[in-house]
């Protein structure tokens, strides 16, 4: 077993994972250091965050370049050698352009994920974020797509387990700030997104089109999420939690959480009860935009 492994596992987990993961961890995170193009190995996911549950699943995100990477049947036996039961294991980028793919296995101390990292495409999506270039992949993930904000959040939070030539070290100290260029590029854009959606809004809710209505409400949701991660200089990590961590950000409306829920759970199947909840998220929107102290610019007036 590699002893830098030893030396810095039980530092960095300790608070983090119990005992009986912790060495399902060990284990699996030593395996991938001996595999040929793994440049590094990091937990990720709510272990890092410090957020998980008893039954959250372990996230090991495993980095490599795209000239020289792992080989896929090496992962699977890694896996296979761990798993309970048959594990699910991926080609690059089977899962899509940024969930790059990975495996799903299921071990003795719970479920583990693997999750690929091209480490060119991260370093890149970096460079552009700190360029205020932001990338929307809608069908990649539900509910409202994959946002390449994600990668900066997951480089932020991860603990590296395996990194002999620093590279994740090197990453998270570029990511240690929020960069003002992201902040400006995400809050105008969402807030823009969000005010022409909600301008086709109330024309479907008066038609009582509730398909419609219901797509733009929830589209202008995602957007002041973003919008409120970005004005509190936080990183979106993904849907889940979300509203859970916009709770306990300085910068939000009042109730934001509530308000939402109580919009998006009975928008109405009428025109004039579709049109009330339109005013509503309308006002949402509104208490949000002022949060920018009048930073925002928008591209049309809405009337």
């Amino acid at each position: 077993m590699d002893t830098h492994l030893l030396e810095l596992l039980p530092a960095s987990l300790s608070a983090s994972l119990p005992a009986h993961k912790r060495q399902t961890v060990v284990d699996l995170a030593n395996a991938l250091a001996e595999t040929a193009g793994v440049v590094a190995v990091v937990l990720g996911g709510s272990y890092a965050r410090g957020a998980a549950r008893p039954t959250s699943d372990v996230d090991l995100g495993i980095y490599y370049y795209p000239d020289a990477p792992f080989r896929v049947d090496a992962i699977a036996q890694i896996a296979q050698a761990a798993a309970v039961q048959p594990p699910t294991v991926t080609d690059f980028y089977a899962w899509g352009a940024w969930v790059n793919g990975g495996a799903w296995l299921h071990t003795a101390s719970g479920k583990v994920d693997f999750l690929y990292r091209n480490l060119e495409q991260v370093t890149r999506t970096i460079a552009e974020a700190e360029q205020g270039v932001v990338h929307h992949d809608y069908p990649q993930q539900p509910p409202y797509g994959f946002y390449s904000i994600t990668y900066l959040a997951e480089t932020q939070i991860c603990l590296p387990l395996f990194d002999p030539a620093g590279v994740i070290r090197a990453l998270k100290a570029r990511v240690e700030h929020y960069p003002e260029p992201l902040h400006q590029r995400v809050v105008n854009d969402a807030l823009w997104s969000a005010e022409f959606t909600l301008l086709q809004a109330r024309g479907f809710a008066a038609q009582g089109d509730v398909y419609n209505t219901a797509g733009c409400l929830t589209r202008v949701a995602t957007n002041l999420t973003q919008v409120l991660f970005a004005l509190n200089r936080c990183y979106y990590m993904s849907d889940k939690g979300a509203l859970q961590m916009i709770d306990k950000f300085a910068l939000k409306p009042d109730d934001y959480a509530q308000s939402l829920g109580d919009i998006l759970a009975a928008p109405g199947r009428d025109a004039p009860t579709l049109s009330r909840t339109v005013a509503a998220l309308e006002d949402l929107w509104r208490r949000t935009v002022a949060l920018t102290n009048g930073a925002y610019r928008p591209k049309f007036v809405m009337t």
